[in-house]
């Protein structure tokens, strides 16, 4: 017993609980290097973004393996597959440098009340125009916020706003619980309801005509949201409910930049929520069919955003989220 005791006493870890002693080992700058890693899938790709030599690199990944007592990657000939342990780690990873994100946010808006960074993940109905007029109005109030926008369908996004990637969601509502909801709870906030319009080139022989029916689009080419997608969904009902088959000559893309080249290029019809039509009807690069409003995009077609409601936006999320709510106002 005597010997246990003096066991303890020479060792200061030995009466810590086993996370307090793997707290005092781990250290950032091996995780930083593990999330490159990770999200690069090679450690050669990692070393040259991080600046730092492949030794360095693997040295880092091998001490943190040691520290964990656990294997994080298997080696392939396409570089690193993250082991069951690594993709574990590698979400908590993201959260921990989300954090340290938002404190230094607080820290440099307690400073200087000027900068921070804002991650926007943005479903393609919000790119035009709600996106673009509240950034700038956000870059006129605060010119030193940093501002990155990634676009991506919805079921990409809400996983990273979950993780702490993004700090906030614009777009097309979801109709249901997403499997993120489980983790973390989601805050959705209505901006505005969206109707949709058939759209298409400015030189589509539709393009001039006022007695269009849906009927009169189904021969021609078509470009469809991708398979399983709310938008997907919202097209494909438009025709079975009119009593329609579905177009034969059909595109798949969820890139708008595709979609208007497409229709500017060929006879390629589409949906649009009419607010990004309106915007790129302006500009002459599509045309509004004349077929009035065809249902909203999912069921509600509400347009809005989201955020996590187990954490406070940082003051820079939170102006932009007012600026975005100034720019609905205009849409």
């Amino acid at each position: 017993m005597s010997d246990a005791n003096t066991s303890s006493a020479g060792n200061p870890r030995a009466n810590l609980p086993l996370s307090d002693v793997m707290l005092r080992r781990l250290k950032l700058k091996p995780l930083l290097i593990f999330e490159r890693v990770l999200s690069s899938s090679s450690i050669a790709r990692a070393a040259r973004e991080l600046n730092l030599t492949q030794p360095a690199v693997t040295k880092a990944i091998h001490e943190l393996e040691a520290d964990l007592d656990v294997p994080l990657f298997e080696r392939t000939n396409r570089g690193v597959t993250p082991t069951c342990y690594g993709t574990l780690l590698g979400t908590r990873v993201k959260t921990v440098i989300a954090e340290l994100r938002y404190l230094t946010d607080e820290l440099n808006t307690f400073r200087t009340g000027d900068s921070g960074h804002v991650i926007i993940g943005a479903a393609i109905p919000a790119s035009a125009p709600l996106l673009p007029q509240a950034i700038t109005r956000l870059k006129q109030q605060r010119p030193g916020v940093l501002i990155t926008v990634r676009n991506a369908p919805a079921d990409q996004l809400f996983p990273a706003l979950a993780t702490g990637e993004l700090d906030i969601v614009v777009g097309s509502l979801p109709e249901h619980d997403l499997p993120p909801t489980r983790v973390c709870a989601f805050g959705h906030s209505v901006l505005y309801r969206e109707a949709l319009c058939a759209v298409a080139g400015c030189r589509h022989p539709l393009a001039k005509r006022a007695d269009i029916q849906l009927s009169d689009l189904l021969d021609w080419p078509w470009i469809f949201p991708l398979q399983g997608s709310p938008a997907r969904l919202t097209t494909e009902r438009l025709f079975l409910d009119a009593g329609l088959g579905m177009p034969t000559n059909v595109v798949e893309s969820q890139s708008v930049l595709t979609n208007i080249g497409l229709m500017q290029d060929s006879p390629s019809i589409s949906l649009m929520p009419r607010a990004a039509a309106r915007h790129f009807a302006n500009l002459n690069l599509l045309s509004i069919l004349a077929l009035g409003d065809l249902g909203a995009l999912g069921d509600s077609g509400d347009i809005g955003y989201s955020i996590r409601t187990d954490r406070e936006p940082t003051p820079a999320a939170q102006a932009f989220i007012a600026c975005l709510k100034e720019a609905a106002a205009t849409c």
